[in-house]
């Protein structure tokens, strides 16, 4: 992959963007049983945020980061995400939360990224977050300095090891004792549920149609 290809697969998912998104239909390829089942909404103490969707170029191929949330006593404890968190009263829209929280979270520079647009929100019951999933891109492999509060590692995955889909499997998993089944993505020995897996489906959705456009 050269740095016109880059460009290219960057200018026609920022023009996929501005398109209508799948959004709910996406979602819900990876959602978990009890989750269809439930069909919980967002309400009046719902809190937003945002988390960001990178891409960045590295040795031929397409690259985004997902973080490796440390053991907490907390709802998230323990998953695979992309970086992002709550928004702040100082933060002027949900952009600006996305690039400020992978900031704090995986070191990278927000005057290096470009916002090629956004994804469906989504609602998370667990935490009572509505996620707008930010997408974004930087012109070379951005330098990363985790925030060992914030993140045990930071796992950079291959665009095309994402749209593999051998990597689709079943998981059983025990949160707070309750037991869910969720499709999962396998990725270099982790298993991706929930709310990322629910974004990684649109994402992915969209830049198989980006591509056809």
């Amino acid at each position: 992959m050269t740095d016109t290809d880059f460009h290219t697969f960057r200018q026609n998912l920022a023009r996929r963007l501005q398109q209508p998104l799948p959004g709910v239909e996406s979602h819900r390829k990876m959602a978990s049983a009890s989750r269809l089942r439930a069909m919980l909404q967002p309400n009046e103490r719902t809190r937003r945020s945002a988390v960001l969707i990178l891409f960045y170029p590295y040795q031929g191929s397409i690259y985004l980061p997902l973080i490796l949330r440390p053991l907490y006593d907390g709802v998230h404890a323990g998953q695979m995400a992309f970086p992002g968190g709550r928004m702040e009263r100082t933060d002027e829209n949900l952009i600006r939360t996305a690039l400020r929280e992978a900031q704090e979270e995986i070191g990278i520079r927000v005057s290096d990224v470009q916002v090629l647009g956004k994804l469906t929100e989504l609602y998370i019951p667990p935490s009572n977050f509505f996620v707008l999933p930010v997408v974004a891109a930087m012109s070379c492999k951005p330098d990363f300095y985790p925030d060992p509060r914030e993140v045990d590692r930071v796992v950079e995955v291959r665009l095309d090891e994402l749209m593999d889909s051998t990597i689709i499997g079943q998981s059983r998993i025990e949160v707070r004792g309750v037991t869910i089944d969720a499709p999962h993505y396998h990725l270099q020995g982790f298993n991706v549920w929930g709310a990322t897996a629910m974004m990684i489906s649109e994402l992915l959705d969209v830049i198989e149609s980006a591509s056809v456009d």
